[in-house]
């Protein structure tokens, strides 16, 4: 590869969201009765005050865990898309696990709480990973078969057996005072996880790039077939990426409980985990890369909230400006991907029976 052709596409990528953020200017601009104050929120908002600023904060933190899930599994050639079941799934456990232990010191209770949601995501995943390996089934089918069959079993228990009764949302019970996060940005939503996601960032970028099994990681999503001629166990680098991609989703969901909405509510998660997706491909794959993409989602969620609160801007809109602003970066991004690769079918999947 030359050196031009990164070069390039870094440029590709800033032409592609200037595209769309001129595009989102037009949509407003014709769209909203009152163009210019639409127009101000939505770029301006999120810096117009501190609750403002922390809850955009707070939204890149989850991106941030959600959208490294998806680079470190997308790094060693394997494709997990059932981030949104498995980070629901895992709120609800860690939910749970925290209203048994409520009666335990914090600092027992809570880590214990949120060890069930790393291990709920890890499972989910996990398996996954394990049919790959073991049966040579596609993992971008079965992650999100699997997820999207977990999805309405946790509906149907928080609105049936586990509904706080107390309330007239669509909820569980909400979890212990003791073990919510602190804020750090008071009044808005910003927690301790912003500073969770950034350490997991960089001993990610740490482990990937500094280490030998982060080299056999990454030469196994470049080339299992190579990676195998040179003794690599290529077999691990299908299971443990899964589960570790599951884990931080897991640990999504649970501070996503335990730092900003204190309970699992009915599709409280609200596409994160797909939105995971965008930001790791936005993102190159790279764990650092991951920063400025899920600051860039957050961004534009946080602005679309603010728009609709003080303007006559729809959620509709906000939806349909996402959702052009990803159009525009994936196109971008995909055509050079190994995901493009797999669902073209120029890149055989793994079969363990070619493992030698």
């Amino acid at each position: 590869m030359s050196r031009s052709q990164p070069e390039s596409r870094v440029l590709v990528t800033i032409a592609a969201i200037g595209g769309a953020l001129a595009l989102t200017v037009l949509l407003l601009t014709f769209v909203s009765s009152t163009p210019q104050a639409a127009l101000r929120a939505f770029f301006l908002g999120p810096f117009s005050n501190r609750y403002y600023l922390g809850n955009m904060l707070n939204i890149f933190s989850t991106l941030a865990i959600t959208g490294l899930g998806m680079a470190i599994a997308f790094r060693a050639g394997v494709f997990n898309l059932g981030g949104e079941g498995q980070l629901y799934v895992s709120a609800l456990t860690a939910t749970m696990t925290g209203l048994a232990l409520a009666s335990l010191p914090v600092m027992l209770g809570l880590p214990i709480a949120l060890s069930v949601g790393i291990l709920t995501g890890a499972v989910i995943a996990g398996l996954s990973g394990v049919f790959r390996y073991l049966w040579d089934t596609d993992e971008l089918i079965t992650s999100f078969l699997i997820a999207s069959a977990c999805i309405p079993i946790v509906d149907y228990l928080i609105v049936g057996p586990l509904k706080d009764q107390a309330s007239n949302l669509l909820t569980t019970e909400r979890v212990p005072e003791a073990f919510r996060l602190p804020r750090l940005l008071a009044p808005s939503q910003l927690n301790p996880t912003l500073i969770i996601a950034l350490l997991l960032l960089v001993v990610a970028y740490i482990a990937l790039f500094r280490t030998v099994r982060g080299y056999e990681w990454r030469l196994s999503g470049l080339n299992r077939q190579f990676a195998r001629y040179g003794g690599i166990h290529t077999g691990v680098y299908i299971i443990v990426p899964m589960v570790v991609s599951g884990a931080l989703h897991g640990l999504a969901g649970g501070l996503f409980v335990f730092g900003t909405h204190y309970a699992t509510l009915v599709g409280f998660t609200a596409g994160l985990g797909w939105n995971g997706i965008a930001v790791a491909l936005i993102a190159k794959r790279h764990p650092l890369g991951v920063i400025p993409a899920a600051a860039a989602f957050a961004y534009l969620e946080s602005g679309a909230h603010i728009a609709m609160l003080h303007t006559d801007f729809t959620f509709e809109l906000g939806t349909i400006i996402r959702a052009v602003i990803f159009l525009f970066v994936t196109a971008t991004v995909l055509p050079h991907s190994d995901i493009a690769a797999r669902m073209s079918g120029r890149v055989r999947p793994f079969s363990r029976k070619r493992q030698t």
